[in-house]
């Protein structure tokens, strides 16, 4: 009975998130608590479910928090123009060359998606790139495609969201998964890399080379909004970009907790761009809800995980899906989750997937010998198609500013970028030791 108790609250929870009928943030919570209830009033486990909630928010809590800072610390840094040079470098790198605009959007899209966020990702590359790809008469679909491609994999970063939601749902350590991360990013950035020198030598051979004159490149490079003019701190760029290094470096060198390296990043970026205190507090005012946003729903999942470990019903999933798939394929299971997860991303919001399935899979994955680390990076690896999932609400920023049909963009995506970028995650990943094609 607590097996079928747990597989529907599973399936309540992914219905009212699927369904839009809750936020994430009121459904990792109450759903959970109200079955608890329920559970324990029919004595299926102790009614002690405030316990249960409190011992699963002392584990996300610390990461809640490293969240709230790290979109914070980013946004502050777009705020202040960090990726303004970036973005110009890379347009006049490109200039009227259609093989050099395809590797500069992949370049741009790649290093503006270090700060975690897609919808700042999607305006920032689009605002820079869109008025390039209309002057030399491209195709918006492969900005949209490469765009989507090279951010789909920098979103694996830990604060970008899914990886995030890996670590709170096992319970991993951040700076292992951001180490075990880096050589499949990589290899998978250089291919989108190669994708797009492919693309372009296509484009070149259709339109030629424009020549660009330096007014044209200056109108693409001034900014109108007097408000944004305002904010920008361009003699601190040079600041700004070894304090991202900094942090970036000591989060891969793992000795710092990484909930105090963006503590101090953050703090860090209000004073040295900011200093005058109203004008740090309206920064904070501007970017506060996206921070939140993201850290609510980490604390709220707290609960989620808490009351599913805690009534055993995290135990009784596990010991049913153990007993679907034959013992001889289970030393496949890592395979498996990655193929799983390719499928529950895109149907599937990450929420509803990373909270409410993967636990599942990894207390499986466990009879047949895999570890939570590996299968967390397993489940990682579906992420090569979930930006294409219509469940994504930023899509519709980068479709709506590029004007392209979604099917063919998700098409083309899919086929040109997510197959090879999920064999790479798959391969790369099993060379590397992050969780073996079988065991």
């Amino acid at each position: 009975m607590i097996t079928a108790i747990a597989y529907t609250l599973i399936a309540v929870f992914m219905v009212l998130i699927m369904k839009k009928k809750l936020t994430p943030f009121v459904a990792l919570a109450v759903v959970p608590i109200l079955f608890g209830m329920a559970g324990a009033a029919m004595g299926y486990w102790s009614a002690d479910i405030g316990k249960f909630a409190l011992d699963g928010l002392k584990t996300t809590s610390v990461t809640a928090i490293m969240l709230l800072f790290a979109v914070l610390f980013f946004t502050t840094m777009i705020d202040a123009g960090l990726f303004d040079p970036l973005s110009n470098s890379m347009i006049r790198f490109a200039k009227g060359d259609p093989l050099k605009v395809m590797v500069a959007t992949v370049l741009l899209s790649a290093g503006v998606s270090f700060n975690g966020d897609g919808t700042s990702t999607m305006i920032i590359v689009c605002s820079a790139l869109v008025p390039i790809y209309k002057k030399l008469k491209m195709k918006m679909l492969d900005l949209a495609v490469l765009t989507i491609l090279a951010h789909s994999i920098m979103n694996l970063l830990p604060w970008g969201g899914p990886t995030a939601r890996v670590i709170v749902a096992l319970g991993l350590n951040e700076a292992e998964v951001l180490r075990g991360l880096v050589p499949i990013m990589v290899v998978a950035e250089i291919y989108v890399l190669i994708v797009a020198v492919f693309m372009g030598l296509s484009e070149r051979k259709r339109l030629g080379v424009t020549e660009l004159s330096e007014a044209q490149l200056n109108e693409m490079l001034t900014i109108a909004d007097p408000e944004i003019q305002d904010i920008r701190r361009p003699k601190m760029v040079w600041i700004n970009l070894l304090i991202v290094v900094a942090a970036i470096a000591l989060l891969i060198e793992g000795s710092i907790k990484s909930v105090i390296i963006f503590l101090v990043g953050t703090t860090l970026a209000l004073l040295v761009n900011y200093p005058n205190i109203k004008d740090q507090r309206a920064r904070i005012e501007a970017n506060a809800p996206d921070a939140l946003q993201v850290s609510l729903v980490i604390i709220s999942a707290g609960i989620f995980m808490g009351i599913l470990n805690g009534t055993g019903m995290a135990d009784a999933i596990s010991k049913s899906m153990a007993t679907v798939i034959p013992p001889s394929l289970g030393k496949y299971w890592g395979l498996f989750t990655g193929l799983i997860s390719c499928a529950g991303t895109v149907f599937l919001s990450n929420d509803a997937f990373y909270y409410g399935v993967l636990p599942v899979l990894a207390k499986a994955g466990y009879n047949y010998g895999f570890t939570p680390m590996q299968l967390g990076f397993a489940s990682l690896y579906g992420q090569a198609f979930h930006l294409l999932s219509p469940l994504v609400p930023f899509i519709y920023v980068l479709l709506r500013m590029t004007d392209v049909d979604m099917w063919e963009w998700q098409k083309k995506s899919a086929l040109i970028g997510g197959i090879g970028i999920f064999i790479i995650y798959v391969v790369v990943g099993s060379i590397v030791g992050l969780c073996p094609i079988s065991l």
